[in-house]
């Protein structure tokens, strides 16, 4: 028998249009899933890599126009994976046309962004999720697991760092595309926005919300020529950011980010610390999980290091034996997977209400850059 399809209509056709393609193609094939996802329609302003792409990826059909694909018929979701400045319109438009919305991280380019995206899919009752990646990496998932099992006891510290090297050189542009990111009017801010907006979703999932910070923000290279308009102009992004907060569970942490760490392209590591446990977590070695217990016995008591392969372990029954790892993009497929089981049932987070949230915390991160005081990030 024939599952229901869920046709999808992707915005966007980079990096992560990429990563959401090979998700959805994927999940199906490891999870049972109540709908079979279908790649109905991509929709990019370059007709020619748009058929490319569509090409490549088994796309159905090519739009150019995002405001013709959320028109149409046979869409049951927008997934939004173009730059940041069109999420809100995109996500809007899509939820009063009663489309079922998935968004690349951050969810909007400030709260204020969010708060009207969060409204659209909520008057609108569609299935909504951010693609916070991170949250379904085994070893993170098996870290959630272990903290909401009380192994960790209470939470005293939390530690988290995402360092990249890529904007270090001074005549790199910023604007147009693949620089995107550099150009505060289409990202929204730096590092703090990008990087750090992932640390602090997983934190907040792993140990509940944040209540305030205090930080400290740079932009190293101050002017760059923008290769829309051929001039030098300021740059408005943050390069580097490091915060404090508070959880509200009264745990302290320490946050760093950076664009300017010589020898990093995707360093991302966390570290909590509890009254009996303590837990660590590397993306460089993600099917890891780094253990101490405390109430171990004296002689043999240490740091472990959990090999996250075997089939009890979070998602592992899906794949292969144990011992056999997964990666990176095998996190995506978890999302894609979790989204359409969420439709039958409770749905699956984070929503765009939960992305929400993250976003008030890098308001706040910046806000505090710019006064030099604690902020509130509720």
């Amino acid at each position: 028998m024939s599952k229901q399809k869920l046709r999808i209509g992707m915005v966007g056709y980079g990096f992560m249009g990429r990563t959401h393609s090979n998700a959805f193609l994927t999940a199906p094939r490891f999870f049972d899933l109540p709908r079979q996802p279908e790649l109905t329609a991509i929709c990019a302003r370059n007709e020619d890599r748009a058929r490319a792409f569509a090409e490549n990826w088994g796309y159905g059909s090519v739009e150019t126009d995002w405001r013709a694909l959320v028109a149409r018929d046979d869409i049951d979701l927008i997934d939004i994976a173009a730059p940041n400045n069109t999420h809100k319109e995109i996500a809007i438009a899509a939820a009063e046309a009663g489309k079922m919305v998935m968004c690349e991280k951050p969810l909007g380019r400030n709260a204020a962004e969010s708060q009207k995206m969060v409204e659209a899919v909520e008057k609108a009752g569609v299935a909504n999720m951010v693609w916070y990646n991170y949250r379904r990496i085994p070893a993170v998932s098996l870290a959630k697991a272990l903290i909401d099992d009380g192994k960790l006891g209470r939470i005293f510290h939390y530690r988290a760092k995402f360092l990249q090297d890529w904007t270090i050189a001074a005549d790199l542009p910023q604007g147009g595309e693949g620089l995107w990111r550099l150009d505060k009017s289409v990202a929204g801010s730096g590092v703090t926005g990008d990087l750090l907006a992932h640390c602090i979703d997983t934190a907040m999932w792993l140990n509940g919300g944040i209540d305030t910070v205090t930080a400290m923000t740079e932009t190293f290279v101050k002017e760059r020529e923008h290769t829309l308009t051929g001039k030098v102009e300021p740059v408005g992004i943050d390069d580097a950011c490091a915060f404090l907060a508070r959880f509200s569970n009264g745990s302290l942490a320490t946050f760093e980010s950076t664009r300017y760490a010589r020898g990093h392209k995707a360093q991302y590591t966390l570290e909590i610390n509890g009254e009996h446990a303590s837990i660590f977590w590397d993306l460089h070695d993600l099917h890891r999980l780094e253990y101490f217990d405390h109430r171990d016995q004296g002689t043999t008591r240490g740091w472990r290091s959990i090999h996250v392969t075997d089939g009890d372990h979070p998602y592992m029954d899906k794949w292969w034996v144990p011992g056999l790892s997964i990666g990176y993009d095998e996190s995506f497929t978890h999302q894609a997977a979790d989204f359409i089981l969420g439709l039958d049932g409770d749905a699956a987070a984070p929503t765009f209400a939960d992305a929400l949230r993250t976003d008030r915390v890098t308001d706040a991160v910046l806000k505090s850059g710019d006064s030099g005081q604690w902020e509130t990030a509720l």
